[in-house]
């Protein structure tokens, strides 16, 4: 296991531009966890004029958030009834998958 611990250090020392975009990932990940699970408590107050806009989740899944805001979502039942969020940030994770290949087979990263 520590085998493979240094390995993914070593590479991510030596892709500096992957470090960052994975640091990235995490932060906005954390954003986007914290902002939905606010928005769910809110909701169970129904205090509306504190809510999080429904455009605001929809951002932050498409800065890069959608995997934790999905999973965040799901396990909360925040938002499961609504269509554009349980369609709409799968397509997003998706399209973020494919960009990601598309920097890493292409050496941009």
């Amino acid at each position: 296991m520590d085998f493979i611990l240094d390995y993914i250090a070593g590479y991510l020392q030596a892709n500096l531009a992957l470090t960052i975009l994975l640091i990235y990932f995490v932060i906005i990940s954390i954003i986007s966890i914290i902002v939905c699970i606010y928005d769910k408590k809110i909701s169970k107050k129904n205090k509306v004029e504190l809510r999080t806009p429904e455009k605001t989740l929809m951002i932050l899944s498409a800065l890069g958030g959608g995997t934790a805001m999905y999973i965040t979502m799901l396990l909360t039942r925040h938002k499961t009834k609504h269509v554009k969020f349980m369609l709409g940030i799968p397509l997003m994770i998706a399209a973020h998958a494919v960009i990601v290949y598309l920097l890493l087979i292409n050496n941009i990263i």
